[in-house]
């Protein structure tokens, strides 16, 4: 029954894939609210500047942890695809060599972070009020970025075999102890910027502990030995896949740190602003990061089967499905952006700053649904160079120039910087359809000349 469930090989689309990706979505939304709760009280108990430090803080931690969810998404396609060919032997090979891998990298990443913090806090332009806590909020996590990094592999783990409710598990169980933590040291103990990353590292370190625990007694669809937890050749094959995803997470993180330093000329209130916006964003993205997390590992198993013209249908499904839910969500971001504001500051131009965002964002909520579905789909063939290669002409041909542009205008407008990420969008959504139609004419051209 569970071997069934987790089979998308066979079944309707449209049901197994609303099953797989509704943990993966609800992971993502407790994911999201990790920073959404460290700015919510940070901005009720602690200070504007505070509000500006966690902003451009977490900006940079998340350009760690997303390269990190852009290595280990090479991991669940591997896994997804070795399924498919019912190779489950090898399936343990990879688990081991990721476990090595990412050990490895979580030494060296802490070092450099409680090193380069400040300089990284510079090159982001924050504030002068905000700087010195923007460094203490990058050395905390920096020091914890084990644990952060260990929960991005064992949900990878996890979603590679089919099984999306483990990581909701355990992201739900992280994402009460940051809320706890939050309240007990900012609200209570009054330690501010600190008070949110230490809140932020206790969480992912019990839910990490609490996942292991829960891993030793589960049994698993694939054989792990010791032996197998070495530095092996399967890590050769979901590196290979996963460092264009990573790279393409390094520029589209590397986007985000830069119009954050763009907004950050522009004064503390555009800063706190723009810091709030992206927290909303945060939960625009979750639907669109569902989907193409989805649609990895869906793809991955029907092509691992041979079964292309299903992978085709369910990227279709996954557009459809996006789409219409962004529909709503774009309309709500345009129209009461500032309402969704208010759940986080009291301050009124702050509040009007992160209002003027969400209008020129609002599209992306619609765009970025058909985009991600491409993208799942491409990664699911094990075409993520293709994916990196488009991902830096939207960043570097498109949206940062646009957003550079508005910023620097003697009027400069948070909503037209907003509407960069839109326009961008639509520009590799096109890439994407060219390449499907080429590709397509491509492989029946063949099909029939085979015939």
């Amino acid at each position: 029954m569970a071997e069934n469930k987790n089979d998308f090989t066979q079944g309707s689309i449209v049901s197994k894939l609303l099953k797989f990706m509704i943990p993966i979505l609800g992971a993502l939304i407790l994911q999201a609210m990790y920073g959404a709760v460290d700015i919510l009280v940070v901005g009720r108990f602690g200070t504007t500047a505070g509000i500006s430090g966690v902003s451009t803080g977490s900006g940079i931690v998340n350009l760690i942890t997303f390269t990190i969810t852009g290595l280990t998404m090479g991991v669940t396609v591997v896994m997804g695809q070795y399924i498919g060919e019912k190779k489950p032997e090898k399936v343990g090979q990879v688990v081991g060599g990721a476990i090595c891998l990412f050990l490895a990298m979580s030494f060296i990443i802490a070092i450099a972070m409680l090193i380069f913090a400040r300089p990284l806090a510079l090159l982001m332009q924050a504030p002068e009020e905000a700087l010195d806590l923007t460094v203490l909020y990058v050395r905390i996590c920096g020091g914890g970025i084990f644990f952060i990094i260990a929960y991005n592999v064992i949900s990878s783990i996890f979603r590679g075999i089919g099984d999306s409710n483990m990581p909701l598990v355990f992201v739900g169980i992280a994402c009460v102890v940051n809320i706890v933590g939050d309240l007990l040291f900012i609200a209570v103990f009054k330690w501010n910027v600190a008070g949110a990353a230490l809140a932020t590292v206790m969480a992912q370190a019990v839910s990490v502990i609490l996942s292991i625990i829960i891993i030793r007694k589960r049994e698993l669809p694939f054989e792990m030995k010791k032996e197998y937890i070495r530095f092996n050749p399967e890590i050769r094959r979901f590196v290979r896949v996963g460092i264009p995803i990573a790279f393409q997470e390094v520029m589209t993180q590397l986007s985000f740190l830069a119009l954050c330093a763009f907004i950050n000329r522009l004064g503390l209130d555009a800063s706190s602003g723009y810091g709030i916006a992206n927290k909303i964003v945060n939960f625009i993205m979750l639907v669109p990061g569902a989907l193409m997390q989805s649609m990895a590992s869906f793809v991955a198993q029907n092509v691992g089967a041979g079964q292309e013209v299903r992978a085709r249908k369910s990227m279709v499904t996954g557009m459809f499905i996006g789409g219409s839910i962004g529909i709503f969500i774009a309309i709500l971001s345009f129209l009461r952006g500032d309402l969704l504001a208010t759940i986080f500051s009291n301050d009124e131009a702050v509040i009007a700053c992160a209002a003027d965002y969400l209008k020129g964002f609002a599209p992306e909520a619609v765009v970025t649904a058909i985009l991600f579905s491409f993208i799942g789909y491409y990664n699911g063939h094990s075409k993520t160079l293709f994916v990196m290669l488009q991902g830096i002409a939207q960043t570097f041909i498109v949206r940062l120039p646009m957003s550079y542009f508005m910023s620097i205008q003697l009027d400069a407008s948070l909503t037209m910087i907003g509407l960069a990420a839109p326009c961008a969008t639509i520009f590799r959504i096109v890439i994407n359809l060219i390449y499907f139609i080429v590709v397509s004419r491509e492989n029946k051209y063949r099909s029939t000349s085979y015939k």
